[in-house]
């Protein structure tokens, strides 16, 4: 078992993704930090896509890309285009993917619903580059949907966002897919410069995904224990 790790870091912190688990990810203020959570991200990773049986406590890990960033890694945000996800996509791969980002949309609004109180956090307020971080189970949902249409954008797609995230999803990948070259690989450069491919767009869904699931979990779960759904099955 093997990592192909994408490093993109600066003085802030450093954000390790798997570029062969699209969406695992991991964060610290070293490289050595960030990589030694790799087993626990993965563990959880593979439990939640059903392959728990592919996970080996020896995996290695091959650092295949890094990247200077210039900017707030602490917060996670990111803008790194993998090499490997200017390659092209077979129609398998891409129907792969997809139930992925749709079970990751589905399990998503499962959790969320399974909050008694959406409203209510003990996290303390703060600012991050994009405004306030995301409080509550509410601000989180929310949010997370809300960057639908800001990816569809990079495509040249104007969309307007659905409240619900499983449907808000199924909208954004079939404008995606009525692109005449959406398995091509071609690189598209949106208003604000970032480089942008079907195959990150695919990732960086996920990626988000999980990001504010991990938050909105761990936020409810200080209030009502193990009532929360954790169909992410994260652990701590």
């Amino acid at each position: 078992m093997t990592i192909k790790a994408v490093c993109e870091y600066n003085d802030l912190g450093w954000l390790i993704y798997a570029a062969n688990y699209p969406g695992a990810f991991v964060r610290g203020a070293s490289e050595r930090e960030a990589l030694a959570k790799f087993p626990g991200e993965l563990r959880s990773y593979l439990r939640w896509c059903g392959q728990a049986d592919a996970y080996k406590e020896s995996a290695q890990i091959e650092i295949v890309q890094r990247k200077v960033s210039e900017l707030q890694i602490c917060d996670a945000d990111s803008d790194v285009l993998f090499e490997s996800e200017q390659e092209p996509l077979t129609q398998a791969e891409y129907e792969r993917l997809k139930l992925l980002v749709l079970r990751s949309a589905r399990d998503f609004r499962k959790l969320y619903d399974s909050i008694p109180n959406p409203d209510i956090s003990g996290r303390p307020h703060r600012q991050s580059f994009y405004g306030p971080v995301p409080r509550t189970p509410r601000e989180m949902y929310e949010h997370t949907n809300r960057v639908t249409a800001y990816y569809a954008a990079a495509f040249g797609i104007e969309l307007e966002n659905m409240p619900d995230i499983y449907a808000n999803r199924m909208q954004v990948l079939s404008e995606l897919e009525d692109l005449p070259d959406f398995l091509s690989g071609k690189v598209y450069t949106a208003d604000d410069g970032e480089e942008w491919t079907m195959r990150k767009a695919l990732r960086r869904f996920l990626w988000h995904d999980r990001i504010h699931a991990k938050a909105m979990w761990r936020t409810a779960k200080a209030l009502w224990g193990e009532d929360v759904a954790n169909p992410f099955y994260f652990v701590g």
